[in-house]
């Protein structure tokens, strides 16, 4: 079963595909970690993508669609794959589809605007851990204060409204054309209310897979 998540910035796709990972065992493959792991090896590959991430431009998605269909080849995909957070765009998309990558279903993640900004500029953070809160849905027991050690919490920069709204806007603009793209393919297309509580949403998305 290879499965792409679609959806907003804090629909909870990374949430949602380690469940799926652990119920189906598949791999969560992810295009951030792969070009990671590539620029760290030395081959000529390595050396292209380096040059690009160190200019600070974009990697071209023929040497993307390339990584990940070697990377989806790996023994730890037989049982099949996730895809969060690509393809991005409608021209990745596109591209996937051209390179006879086989995908079985599409996962769209809805939510609203109102609620990604609420629901992620409440999150506050541990830094030294990676622990997470929100102050209105799972708040520390001392507002503010790491439950464990007892250490300051924080809001990420990248949680902060003003910010948030200009990665939705980039979301508007560049993914959600690829939800018409999908809907008019032949591959299996769900929509699931990403508003609900998390458990919720899960078993939504395991009865659309049964």
């Amino acid at each position: 079963m290879n499965l792409i998540l679609l959806g907003m910035p804090g629909a909870g796709k990374g949430t949602q595909a380690e469940h799926l990972q652990k119920k189906f065992s598949l791999a969560n493959v992810s295009t951030g970690a792969i070009l990671r792991d590539v620029s760290k090896s030395n081959t000529p590959q390595a050396k292209k993508v380096r040059q690009f991430l160190d200019s600070g431009k974009l990697v071209p998605n023929e040497i993307i669609i390339e990584m990940l269909v070697k990377r989806i080849n790996e023994k730890d995909c037989a049982n099949g794959f996730i895809l969060d957070g690509f393809p991005r765009n409608l021209e990745q998309a596109i591209s996937l589809d051209d390179a006879s990558v086989n995908i079985d279903r599409v996962i769209f993640l809805r939510i609203s605007e109102d609620e990604i900004v609420s629901r992620m500029s409440g999150r506050r953070v541990h830094l030294a851990s990676g622990r997470s809160y929100h102050v209105i849905h799972n708040p520390p027991k001392i507002d503010g204060k790491d439950d464990i050690t007892g250490e300051e919490l924080v809001q990420r920069d990248d949680d902060k409204p003003e910010v948030i709204k200009k990665r939705v806007e980039v979301y508007f603009r560049e993914t959600e054309p690829l939800l018409k793209f999908y809907k008019n393919s032949q591959i299996n297309f769900n929509e699931i209310d990403a508003s609900k509580p998390m458990k919720i949403v899960t078993s939504k998305i395991l009865k659309a897979l049964s």
